[in-house]
């Protein structure tokens, strides 16, 4: 049956050469486990893209029920969790995979510095990952505020401080993320939400792609 539907796209729309340029390309032997025990480190990157998947995926299911306002925020999270079927499966690998994808993401980074893959021809691809690490970070700090508990609130409040205490651009990035309002309120729910539902992913999903061309195009780094 999928033979079928693969050949009848094909006739159609020749994926076929597409598919064989992605897909059919060498992998260096010094990446394959069954030859260095160490290839195992050259796996951190595409681990990292697993659970950015999964994050992604989750996240969309989460905001099929989450209502980003201060009166229904906890309550929708709670409804998750309690009412929803396998809502409480779906949420937990969202807010384990927030902090595991920030762990593998550095592990990922490690292995690039330490074997010194960032070297040329690969500079531009090394700031491109250091962007999209950023980025990450920004949806783990975006996200923490969203189920708008006594947790999430004064932790925000405090990296709110901390960005507001960065010098020059301190207080701009303060209103950015919070609003004109002094306090963590409404306004500031919504921007993160925002930020976290809609900005971030946008910006994440242009560097991935930038990231992935690249990898294409220069291959994977040799061994230190």
């Amino acid at each position: 049956m999928i033979d079928k539907i693969y050949d009848w796209v094909d006739d159609r729309l020749d994926i076929t050469p597409i598919w064989r340029d992605i897909a059919d390309h060498e992998v260096p032997e010094h990446v394959n486990p069954a030859y260095h025990f160490s290839a195992f480190v050259y796996c951190f990157g595409g681990l990292t893209f697993f659970i950015t998947v999964i994050q992604v995926l989750s996240g969309m299911f989460l905001t099929m029920y989450y209502v980003p306002d201060i009166v229904n925020a906890w309550k929708s999270v709670y409804y998750l969790q309690h009412d929803v079927a396998a809502g409480v499966i779906v949420r937990g690998m969202h807010h384990w995979g927030a902090s595991l994808v920030v762990v593998m993401m550095f592990l990922h980074t490690l292995r690039v510095f330490f074997t010194g893959s960032y070297k040329q021809p690969r500079e531009l691809n090394w700031v491109v990952g250091v962007l999209i690490f950023f980025v990450m970070l920004g949806l783990s700090f975006t996200g923490y505020l969203l189920p708008w508990d006594m947790k999430a609130l004064f932790a925000t409040k405090v990296g709110l401080q901390i960005a507001e205490s960065v010098p020059i651009i301190g207080p701009w990035v303060k209103t950015l993320l919070a609003g004109d309002a002094e306090i963590v309120g409404a306004q500031t729910l919504t921007r993160f939400f925002a930020i976290h539902v809609f900005f971030l992913p946008a910006a994440l999903f242009a560097l991935l792609a930038a990231h992935f061309i690249m990898i294409r195009k220069q291959g994977i780094s040799g061994p230190l």
